[in-house]
């Protein structure tokens, strides 16, 4: 449960953060990481253009390198892009000044003010580099959890259906961990968010 709806005390950790921007409206905000791949991307884009929705993709810069024809896909349908470093980069193994710069390679690519670290996290010193540089930093109220091995994708439907509320930043992964999970529950989860009044709205 603090993986899938971070506590609050989570929250204080990044005061400035985006985690759930309208708790007041009925309205939610469907995000990407890890992508762009060639294996699930275009699923992705195929589900929210059926549906008429437009979403944030967190990209891995490496990844907009290797697949320059999904990176223009995205970007030809109007989806806002975010920064989620150029090598998916922790913080445990480097430190803020070289941290940052992995940001910036990736932003060459990108040009966008978003960005979320990978693995949700990072150190202190490393969100106020991020931050001093002029970045909006996008957290979630909702991880799918749709990377996990031990989930499937009922599990990580059941995981939008309990947890969805106003104003959540919902978190899928367009990446060949979630591949057959995000299959299954993407739709599903938009079809569910519908019948329940919520209206997509982009970062």
């Amino acid at each position: 449960m603090l993986i899938e709806q971070p506590a609050r005390l989570m929250r204080y950790l990044y005061p400035h953060a985006l985690w759930r921007p309208t708790p007041a409206e009925r309205a939610v905000y469907l995000t990407f990481d890890d992508g762009p791949i060639p294996e699930v991307t275009p699923f992705v884009l195929d589900v929210l253009r059926h549906y008429d929705i437009k979403a944030t993709f967190f990209m891995v810069g490496e990844n907009c390198v290797k697949h320059p024809d999904v990176f223009q896909a995205v970007k030809d349908a109007g989806h806002r892009l975010g920064n989620h470093t150029y090598n998916h980069w922790g913080t445990l193994k480097h430190s803020a000044l070289a941290y940052l710069r992995n940001v910036e390679q990736a932003n060459d690519i990108l040009h966008t003010d978003l960005f979320r670290p990978p693995h949700g996290f990072m150190f202190h010193s490393h969100y106020m580099a991020v931050k001093h540089a002029g970045y909006r930093v996008v957290m979630w109220d909702v991880v799918t959890r749709d990377y996990s091995r031990k989930l499937n994708g009922h599990d990580v439907l059941r995981n939008v259906r309990h947890l969805a509320r106003p104003g959540s930043i919902i978190t899928f992964h367009d990446s060949l961990k979630s591949h057959d999970k995000i299959l299954y529950a993407l739709p599903r989860s938009i079809e569910f968010l519908r019948r329940e009044g919520y209206e997509f709205r982009l970062l």
